[in-house]
């Protein structure tokens, strides 16, 4: 019997030891990333992309992205560490150690550089890299701990997606892209207010200070609002713009509406559990909202 489980330890070992690498990459959050990216590629051209260069594409921004992951938990492993919704991450648990996850990181983008550079186009290299450094570094080193303004300020590097993907098809940056970018950018802080509004306590255990720290629950609630507004505003640009067509325009006004829905019902009634939900929904807001702009792209010409 212990002949039979003495060499099966050490795979479990490495079995959970590859676990904790994979999830330094933060999987769900670079798989919304992802998407973006390929909806970004296949609105880039009327019919289907090179699929060789839209599979390099993805695995090069995935590869980055998950590089940027992992940094950013090296930088805020004592902050992790205080937080109920972070604390199970390897570094915070010391399960990892920053040299350990630094050269992961390193790895990672190091591969991924090469891969877009080689396989792709120098351009989105470069955009890649630069996302890679503005959340990696100006938002998690610099803004996070410093102002309230955080997710604003840093949304920028995460709206960046469809301009990678678009750049990876087309060798440019189109306008298309920029809108696109624009929404994710105006999504974001309604998007993590309302996160922070239920997790407020353990944000201000970490000492960060999120806006429901430093202007209190009420003034979140109405900037989630506000933001919700200006949101939908910004989601029918892509049907103004002559960029998608009615099936996307309906798409974003009954998505535009319950996401305002949820903000409305969040500034005038507040609960955590109000919260949680309108957190959970803009993902799926989003999510679906991208989709339906893929479903009109191929579905609309043929209407």
């Amino acid at each position: 019997m212990s002949e039979t489980l003495a060499p099966s330890l050490p795979l479990a070992r490495r079995s959970s030891r590859l676990k904790q690498f994979y999830t330094l990459t933060k999987p769900r959050v670079v798989q919304l990333i992802v998407f973006c990216a390929v909806i970004g590629m296949l609105l880039a051209v009327p019919g289907l992309p090179d699929i060789k260069l839209a599979l390099a594409a993805t695995a090069g921004i995935w590869l980055v992205a998950g590089a940027a992951a992992a940094f950013n938990c090296v930088v805020e492993q004592h902050i992790d560490a205080k937080m109920a919704r972070t604390s199970w991450r390897p570094t915070a648990k010391g399960e990892l150690t920053n040299a350990q996850t630094l050269t992961f990181s390193a790895v990672l983008c190091s591969i991924g550089s090469v891969l877009l550079c080689t396989m792709v186009n120098p351009l989105t290299m470069w955009l890649t890299f630069a996302t890679f450094v503005g959340y990696a570094v100006i938002y998690t080193v610099l803004l996070k701990p410093a102002t309230p303004q955080n997710i604003v300020i840093g949304g920028a590097s995460g709206a960046m997606p469809p301009v990678l993907g678009w750049a990876a098809i087309r060798g440019e940056v189109g306008a298309e892209s920029l809108i696109l970018c624009l929404i994710i950018f105006l999504w974001t802080p309604p998007h993590f207010w309302a996160l922070a509004l239920y997790r407020a306590e353990d944000y201000r255990k970490a000492g960060l200070p999120m806006l429901p720290i430093t202007h209190g629950a009420a003034f979140t609630q109405l900037h989630v609002f506000l933001y919700t507004l200006v949101l939908f505003a910004a989601t029918l640009l892509p049907f103004i713009s002559g960029m998608s067509g009615w099936i996307y325009l309906v798409s974003a006004i009954a998505l535009g509406a319950g996401f305002t829905g949820y903000a409305w019902k969040l500034w005038r009634n507040y609960s955590d559990a109000l919260a949680r939900k309108t957190f959970r929904f803009s993902i799926w807001h989003l999510m679906l909202l991208f989709a339906a702009l893929l479903i009109d792209h191929y579905l609309d010409p043929l209407l």
